[in-house]
């Protein structure tokens, strides 16, 4: 039966408990310092400098939230395709330069194929044009 070493867990325990004091302390620390003399203009939020009107429960256009959406989910796949081009030259280097080429190009695809599916939807579009004719309901030719 083996003992359990506890001392490859040390560093561990220390670095933890490190930067507990120095989260715990630099907030402690803020606390003294900062002045703390609130008013009600401090109060209020902070609308770039304008004085806040109306509530702040109004309905925001749900386009803002399409091309948030886009924009992420397109600049996530962007960001992974860094480290397939950081392990290229090795993965060339032992034969699967092909394969990992492939794997890019078909990534790249579906990549395409999703931002022309958008841009055909209509979702690119701030403001979207509607130029389909007008249906007649219960006209009869």
């Amino acid at each position: 039966m083996s003992t359990l070493n506890l001392d490859v867990y040390m560093p561990v325990v220390i670095l933890i408990a490190l930067a507990l004091l120095v989260a715990g302390g630099s907030l402690f620390l803020g606390s003294l310092i900062r002045p703390h003399n609130p008013n009600k203009l401090k109060e209020t939020a902070y609308e770039c400098g304008e004085e806040p009107v109306g509530s702040a429960w109004a309905n925001f256009n749900v386009r803002f939230y399409v091309i948030a959406l886009i924009f992420i989910i397109f600049d996530v796949e962007g960001a992974l395709m860094f480290p397939v081009a950081a392990v290229f030259k090795r993965f060339n280097e032992i034969g699967l330069g092909g394969v990992l080429l492939g794997s890019i190009f078909t990534f790249v695809l579906i990549l395409v194929a999703g931002l022309v599916y958008c841009w055909k939807k209509g979702d690119l579009d701030w403001v979207k044009s509607y130029s389909q004719a007008p249906t007649t309901f219960g006209k009869k030719d």
